[in-house]
């Protein structure tokens, strides 16, 4: 090897060697301009919206608040559409995204995450004065109102349900109440924010699947110094009560797990 293609070689080793230090740099960097930036959709409620005042609330907007309050900065939300939003990432809009990102392997390659602060289960909703229906077996023969080409759709059909197509939570929930279709599998999440905004809303809840679907705080690769500082101040916030009392606000209880 030449003496220029051995310095070549070495100034290149020089920057993969740095690369991830300087990634890491970020916390420091955060720390120092006294701002956690969050990338945010801010039409997505409950957890990213804007209130009748135009205020930014939502669960995970609190949520980012608390984690900064205990990185000792604050929370500065900079919002964008869902299309776009991870990607602002890539670019450096913002340090971390916080969205209710699913934690999927697609992502992980690209990607890192804190630890998981919000879990939806796929959950069996019927009228609350059905007895036909105690669990996924059940719904043998019966009429599911589900989006066609969703999961939780699928997951009716292989139980054997006859599936009656809409476009989302809100159709199905109003199918199952005026009584058009038998029953819908739908998401945790929307069940509960549905019910902590109509209590009274005659629907229940009879069955749920073990496993949970989980979402993370979003950070670029190579900053495992900041996804530690994430995971420690969401370890904070459960452990003080802070978690309990937003996730009581949204959905009635504990939403972690």
């Amino acid at each position: 090897m030449s003496w220029f293609k051995a310095i070549a070689a070495a100034a290149v080793l020089q920057v993969l060697t740095l690369s991830p230090s300087q990634a890491g740099d970020n916390l420091d960097a955060v720390k120092s301009a006294g701002v956690l930036k969050i990338g945010t959709e801010g039409t997505y409620a409950p957890f990213t919206f804007h209130d009748g005042e135009g205020k930014l609330v939502g669960f995970d907007v609190e949520i980012g608040e608390a984690v900064a309050e205990k990185l000792g900065v604050k929370a500065e939300f900079i919002e964008g559409k869902w299309d776009g939003l991870i990607a602002g990432l890539d670019v450096k809009r913002y340090d971390v995204v916080i969205n209710q990102v699913g934690i999927t392997d697609a992502r992980k390659q690209k990607y890192d995450f804190s630890d998981p602060y919000i879990a939806s289960k796929a959950v069996l909703i019927v009228r609350d004065s059905n007895d036909d229906i105690n669990g996924f077996e059940d719904l043998a023969g019966k009429k599911a109102a589900q989006s066609l080409t969703s999961n939780f759709g699928k997951l009716a059909e292989d139980a054997g349900a006859e599936l009656v197509g809409t476009d989302g939570f809100d159709q199905s929930i109003q199918l199952v109440l005026t009584r058009r279709a038998d029953a819908t599998i739908n998401d945790s999440l929307s069940y509960l924010d549905f019910k902590k905004q109509k209590p009274d809303a005659p629907v229940k809840v009879v069955a749920e699947k073990a496993n949970a679907d989980y979402s993370g705080i979003l950070v670029r690769k190579g900053d495992p110094e900041l996804v530690a500082a994430l995971n420690s101040a969401l370890a904070d916030i459960k452990a003080d009560g802070t978690y309990q009392a937003i996730s009581d606000k949204y959905f009635g209880q504990d939403v972690s797990n």
